[in-house]
């Protein structure tokens, strides 16, 4: 019998006691439902992730005009962290969100940071909410799911009901997540073994397509995309060099928490007005600088090109942010670093004002301004304390390795820069990928 035989018979085995499982939970809460106090059912768990849960309270959920469904939801955090605004301890991130679920869509319109005793520090109005692609595996995509379900936005489900149902199908999820990591495992070692049987036969014959397609395994003709047949959990069967975007163990971005705060060296920039050259990259807006560095650790780091990320893909407690500008760089030894800027909705950016002022007029065109500068310097917040940490880039080939120091004050982008870059490029953040307990240091 096969390995991948005996993993499927084993899977069913545990799919024989899931279901013993799944019927004592449903068994197990049955008695406590009548004892149950309501104030225990104002929240009620979707997910539970590395660090936080995620939850939802149902008697929020209401179908407004257009047929859009409003939710409140909310993210509790294993342990406390600092808000950078306030210096306040906060655990607990309450969220107002809108569903179009027909588009799949989400707006945020009110976000509440909170003490671990219940004590509001600080909420935030989205004055001008705007839809944004609703993302799997995000808290987003948790309470989209549980708020779009038509018994959900019908309201009709008694609350006692929904909690048995609720916690059986958390344990019938729980065991489909046992039987699909075995999949996935053999999947992923039939994979490999693919991989190396490409390899060698391209050694041998110089990389002839035609043997290649009789073994079954057909040149890549498929490029990478943030969504379809090229979607970011495709990108390594896309190529053999796209390998490390699913098998590495340092992939970027990813969603900072547990930061120990130490006394870190400033990161010295020498950003001046610069010659530029603006992009259009097809998947993303990308901008060629012509001058610019830093310096840290004795080591010195050129910059060499700007992206912009809608949404922003690095996330900070769970918390995501409008855009993000990554500044690219790259040391005398190769060594590649990010200095990533997130950005929230507010003010007018006028380092960003200049870049889309020589937007290239045809797709795939670029602008090389002659008689203008671009001054980088505009984009750096005041307060320089960052993040630093071990990651990726996060675009295949996905190398890793890279230096990534995050900005920990946030910059404005205005509504109407942010609607150019909407009508321009569809959503280009690649998920957020496991932390896999790294190191993560901060400024204090």
């Amino acid at each position: 019998m096969s390995n991948y035989a005996k993993e499927m018979a084993r899977g069913s085995v545990n799919t024989q006691m899931g279901r013993k499982i799944i019927i004592a939970a449903a068994l197990a809460v049955l008695p406590a439902l009548a004892v149950s106090p309501s104030a225990q059912a104002a929240w009620q768990l979707v997910a539970t992730e590395q660090g936080k849960r995620v939850e939802i309270e149902r008697d929020s959920i209401a179908t407004g005009e257009g047929g859009e469904v409003r939710v409140r939801g909310r993210i509790v955090l294993d342990k406390s962290i600092i808000d950078p605004r306030t210096s306040s301890l906060y655990r607990v991130i309450e969220i107002s969100n809108r569903f179009d679920c027909g588009e799949r869509t989400y707006a945020t319109l009110k976000r509440s940071y909170i003490k671990e005793n219940g004590e509001l520090v600080r909420q935030e109005e989205v004055r001008m909410p705007d839809n944004m692609p609703v993302r799997s595996g995000t808290p987003d995509d948790r309470l989209f799911r549980e708020a779009c379900r038509p018994e959900a936005s019908a309201g009709v489900r008694p609350v006692s009901l929904s909690q048995t149902v609720d916690r059986v199908n958390e344990a019938a999820s729980e065991l489909r997540q046992v039987n699909q990591m075995m999949i996935d495992k053999e999947v992923k070692k039939d994979a490999s073994r693919s991989r190396d049987k490409v390899g060698r036969l391209t050694e041998r014959q110089g990389g002839a397509s035609s043997r290649s397609e009789k073994k079954g395994v057909p040149a890549p003709t498929v490029a990478w995309s943030y969504e379809g047949a090229g979607a970011p959990e495709r990108w390594a069967a896309l190529r053999s060099e796209y390998a490390v975007c699913t098998f590495g163990h340092r992939q970027s971005p990813i969603d900072i928490r547990d930061g120990i705060a130490v006394d870190l060296e400033p990161i010295q920039f020498s950003y001046h007005p610069v010659k530029f050259k603006v992009v259009d990259a097809g998947r993303n807006l990308l901008v060629m600088s012509y001058g610019g560095v830093f310096g840290l650790l004795g080591k010195s780091y050129a910059l060499t090109q700007v992206l912009f990320h809608r949404p922003g893909e690095t996330t900070v407690g769970g918390r995501s942010f409008d855009m993000e500008v990554q500044l690219m760089h790259r040391a005398a030894d190769g060594q590649q670093a990010i200095v990533s800027i997130l950005l929230e909705r507010g003010a007018e950016n006028p380092a960003i004002q200049s870049i889309l002022n020589n937007l290239p007029l045809e797709r795939g065109g670029e602008v090389a301004p002659v008689s203008q500068l671009l001054d980088l310097e505009r984009l750096l917040p005041a307060d320089r304390r960052y993040y630093a940490f071990m990651g990726s880039l996060t675009m295949p080939p996905c190398t890793e390795d890279v230096l990534w120091l995050v900005l920990k004050q946030t910059q404005s982008v205005s509504s109407e820069q942010l609607a150019i870059f909407q009508r321009l490029y569809p959503p280009n953040a690649r998920p957020v990928q496991p932390g896999s307990d790294r190191i993560i240091k901060e400024s204090r």
